[in-house]
């Protein structure tokens, strides 16, 4: 992990994802760039900056790059929701990646299907320390009968939902936990400016034809509270 001063970012797609972080930080201060307002703070002695980032992989990466190039982010953090795809994951558990892959990303034939053209990888790996303490963090965090998960999670440009959707993307990498939508073009903005980073996803649904049934109050009630519990623990230890 980088040994700079750590300079966070934590991010999320939408507001309700980053719990109540927010309203914890301590004298923070408020930068709208891009539409987004980046709140500055400090949390245990540390600056934070939290964004929410909104939906898609674009989105995604044009604000960790903003964290990274405008306000010196080096240690990077995203929180959310996902669709399940493990045969073990269900709905309310935590999935803690170690690798992010673009499951929509093909530029077939000129490089092989999921490879990202000229870095020459499919696979993007989470920075292991920074890792190992956000599954500590969330195993700390669970309550009843959640249960973690670490290993690979697949992103791309699609609200995925229906077993033909869920099954093609199993088929292409066999060992994916999770789908979203922002995790994989964070991890490539990182990756390329050598930022240590890591993704931490609650399961909303299991990518089926009911992936969009009480999303928003799935949010409320259990992604939120878990991601306060997550991110405090964090920052404690």
């Amino acid at each position: 992990m980088n040994k700079a001063t750590p300079v966070w970012g934590l991010m999320a797609a939408l507001p309700e994802e980053l719990g109540d972080l927010v309203h914890r930080l301590q004298a923070p201060t408020t930068h709208r760039i891009a539409g987004r307002d980046f709140i500055q703070g400090q949390l245990q002695g540390q600056t934070v900056h939290a964004v929410t980032a909104r939906i898609g992989k674009v989105a995604a990466a044009l604000t960790a790059t903003t964290l990274i190039e405008r306000f010196g982010v080096n240690h990077l953090v995203f929180v959310g929701v996902a669709g399940g795809l493990g045969q073990q994951v269900r709905r309310g558990d935590v999935v803690v990646a170690h690798e992010l892959v673009q499951h929509d990303l093909s530029a077939w034939p000129l490089f092989p299907r999921g490879e990202i053209p000229l870095l020459g990888k499919t696979r993007l790996s989470c920075d292991p320390t920074l890792t190992q303490a956000l599954q500590t963090a969330a195993q700390e965090a669970l309550v009843g009968e959640q249960r973690l998960h670490s290993g690979l999670i697949a992103s791309g440009d699609q609200f995925i939902q229906g077993h033909d959707m869920a099954q093609r993307i199993r088929d292409h990498y066999p060992d994916v936990l999770a789908v979203e939508m922002e995790g994989a073009a964070v991890a490539q903005v990182c990756e390329e400016c050598g930022v240590p980073f890591a993704v931490l996803r609650t399961i909303s649904d299991v990518a089926d034809e009911g992936a969009a049934h009480d999303f928003v109050a799935f949010m409320r009630d259990t992604a939120a509270p878990l991601a306060s519990r997550v991110l405090a623990r964090l920052f404690a230890g």
